[in-house]
């Protein structure tokens, strides 16, 4: 889609938003999959439900992209534009054992920052994709720990009431992989709570969590992460593994080598493959051990 009424083109600058047009999502998503579309960024978050307000009196659709690490995006030429928050400077902000942090921050580097300011318990996160505020909307975790444990207040935009909002972490739900908050809100900053670590212990424990992804995850390969969410007391890779899928292909869509719960697009696989492999792999889980796998990647596809 493309804005072409010069009203919305002239209010955009005052609204704190830049236009980017015909940008391809394949390269902000780390599928590397993705039609085009005009992308507005957001430069001051005052500006959200003005720009929001004018999108919808207008009659374009939209929808709000994170760090795109975790997203399967339709190709062609989408039928709404996307909005994306742009990187405040600084990107986190300490005081004391608290750290404010932008949504729009690189999770990794906002988790070596927070541990070269002696500030730990994220170190499971390190080699996570992705922003700040994806993680919040996913709880994100691994190896025994989730963001959702230290998050104390997250400032967000509340589409369904048109404003913005401060939520304590008390008011939050986080369980695995699942929060409470609505599919339409929009994360905007964090406040978290880290414990206090030496530099030197947290460094050895990203250590151990990079290791342990070298060996398991295909680094370096365009991926979103999992596709399923692991079903309780199961383990969806493993279950894939069992099944003899790994290598199995549709195209240049491709289950990792390495990590059946990885599908890889091995070259420039269009969305129509992923999606195929995608499901053929659900259907034969569920034929082979009568589980309904969940997805955990996101899917842009209407």
């Amino acid at each position: 889609m493309r804005i072409e009424d010069s009203k919305i083109l002239a209010a955009l600058p005052e609204l704190g938003v830049e236009l980017r047009s015909g940008a391809a999502l394949s390269s902000e998503t780390s599928l590397g999959i993705g039609g085009t579309t005009d992308l507005l960024l957001i430069r001051k978050h005052e500006g959200i439900p003005g720009l929001l307000q004018l999108l919808d009196s207008n009659g374009v659709t939209h929808k709000f992209l994170g760090g795109g690490s975790n997203l399967l995006v339709r190709d062609g030429e989408l039928p709404w534009v996307v909005t994306q928050l742009a990187r405040s400077e600084p990107e986190v902000t300490l005081d004391g054992n608290f750290a404010q942090v932008d949504a729009a921050a690189d999770l990794g580097r906002t988790v070596t920052f927070c541990a070269k300011n002696d500030l730990g318990g994220m170190e499971g996160l390190i080699g996570v994709p992705g922003t700040i505020g994806g993680a919040l909307r996913m709880n994100a975790g691994a190896y025994g720990m989730q963001i959702g444990t230290y998050v104390r207040e997250v400032k967000l935009y509340r589409a369904a009431e048109r404003r913005l909002e401060i939520l304590s972490g008390e008011q939050i739900s986080f369980e695995y992989r699942h929060t409470s908050f609505a599919p339409d809100d929009m994360m905007l900053a964090v406040k978290l709570e880290l414990p206090s670590k030496p530099f030197k212990e947290i460094l050895q424990g990203i250590r151990i969590c990079n290791e342990k992804r070298r060996a398991s995850q295909p680094l370096g390969q365009k991926s979103a992460g999992c596709i399923f969410k692991n079903p309780p007391g199961a383990s969806a890779g493993c279950m894939i593994d069992e099944l003899g899928l790994k290598g199995l292909s549709v195209g240049d869509a491709r289950v990792s080598d390495r990590h059946a719960n990885f599908f890889v697009n091995a070259g420039s696989a269009p969305a129509a493959d992923m999606l195929s492999l995608i499901g053929d792999v659900r259907e034969r889980v569920s034929q082979a051990f009568g589980v309904t796998l969940e997805h955990e990647v996101v899917l842009w596809l209407a």
